[in-house]
């Protein structure tokens, strides 16, 4: 991997108290995208899920930008896993949508589960954020990162494939 673009934020990294820890990236999402939302091409990024959730209180967006699936057949909200670097990564879905003017972020838009959905990629950090696309705004859905090759095939594959679209 080479360098990262300098204005990706420093990883939040895991000490040793989940509480505290927990308390620490919910604060760095707050500032990002509660307290003050960024901007996507002149248009408000939004929470996509900015409702509580019952127990812990905090937005249910939040927990998709550091949580993963469980494995497994079914989908399932209330089977998901924190994945630590889902977590140490909490800054980045900001600042890769403030910077999509950067070569280093593809951008492209697809169609997922028949919804429009806005792709910013940033591959040489191996991270994806994916926003819901909507006439005035984009919803902010989940970001995560793109290690495995079959992933990022895929992922190549369709911003090849709309890069097309545009000719």
């Amino acid at each position: 991997m080479s360098a990262l673009p300098l204005w990706l934020p420093e990883l939040i990294p895991f000490e040793s108290d989940w509480n505290s820890y927990l308390h620490t990236i919910y604060e760095a999402f707050r500032r990002d995208f509660v307290s003050d939302m960024p901007l996507f091409r002149g248009a408000a990024v939004r929470l996509v899920r900015p409702d509580l959730d019952e127990v812990s209180q905090k937005e249910l967006t939040f927990w998709h930008l550091i949580q993963e699936s469980a494995k497994g057949p079914v989908r399932n909200e209330d089977n998901r896993i924190p994945d630590p670097r889902r977590c140490e990564r909490i800054r980045w879905p900001r600042a890769i949508i403030e910077h999509t003017t950067d070569a280093a972020v593809q951008v492209w838009e697809t169609d997922r589960e028949g919804k429009p959905r806005i792709c910013l990629w940033l591959e040489e950090a191996e991270y994806l954020v994916v926003m819901a696309k909507r006439k005035c705004d984009a919803r902010l859905l989940t970001a995560y990162t793109t290690e495995r090759e079959h992933t990022k095939a895929k992922l190549r594959k369709e911003s090849s494939d709309y890069k097309k679209t545009l000719k």
